[in-house]
């Protein structure tokens, strides 16, 4: 059994991305040779925005995705970026700031369990890499669903663990060994990375949480496999 506590009280979890707010965006980058901003691209582009959308980006950290949302052409009219982590919103307010979207990005406080928005008030939602860390992911899966308007398109990065027998031997390795390290070095946090592959593990499976999905109310729901299955997007419609 892991040392390694998974526990994901929204208190813990905040705390411990508050802590590698300033850091966090680097160690993406980093950790994922750069191939984490194909990723939100690839997710932006299954929403087929019109232009007219409002989209809803759900434990949206640093804003990365709200900012592709809006940067894609056509990208979204506007975007709400929701997340708990407070240091987390406040790197992305100044990335907003820089690049002059206040406008047309608003990045909000908020839970994914009980979000802060009307129901079907918007065209899409996302969430990168944030749905394994909420407390009561049914929870958030109904809320996903209850802000959509009809015919609205979700889209959900999230990791997993590879089923192609040498890549996930590498993968685990990594994961375990190389990741946790870097981390630590970068982030100066003893158990931000620590806990990711953990977290992973604990997750489940991809038809599982499309399953999750489904019993929310989601259809077509579409587990598509990225980097050799250690990423997957989730995409659903309402």
């Amino acid at each position: 059994m892991s040392a390694v506590d998974v526990s994901k009280s929204p208190e813990k979890i905040s705390g411990m991305f508050d802590a590698i707010a300033g850091r966090y965006d680097f160690l993406n980058h980093v950790l994922s040779a750069g191939v984490d901003r194909r990723w939100r691209r690839r997710a932006i582009a299954s929403l087929q925005l019109t232009g007219r959308e409002t989209v809803l980006d759900v434990c949206t950290g640093t804003g990365d995705v709200a900012i592709a949302a809006i940067a894609r052409a056509p990208g979204a009219r506007r975007v709400i970026g929701v997340d708990f982590a407070g240091a987390m919103l406040e790197v992305g307010h100044d990335k907003v700031r820089r690049l002059r979207l206040d406008d047309r990005i608003a990045l909000v406080r908020g839970d994914a369990a009980r979000l802060p928005a009307a129901d079907r008030s918007v065209e899409a939602v996302t969430i990168a890499f944030g749905i394994r860390n909420v407390e009561d992911i049914p929870a958030a899966c109904r809320e996903l669903l209850r802000v959509l308007k009809p015919g609205g398109r979700l889209a959900i990065l999230e990791f997993a663990e590879p089923t192609l027998p040498v890549y996930r031997q590498f993968y685990q390795w990594y994961v375990r060994n190389v990741l946790p390290r870097i981390g630590r070095a970068i982030s100066r946090h003893p158990g931000a990375y620590g806990y990711l592959p953990e977290s992973i593990t604990a997750f489940g499976t991809p038809e599982q949480f499309a399953q999750t999905l489904r019993r929310a109310g989601f259809a077509e729901v579409s587990p598509i496999p990225l980097m050799l299955g250690s990423v997957i997007l989730y995409t659903a419609r309402r």
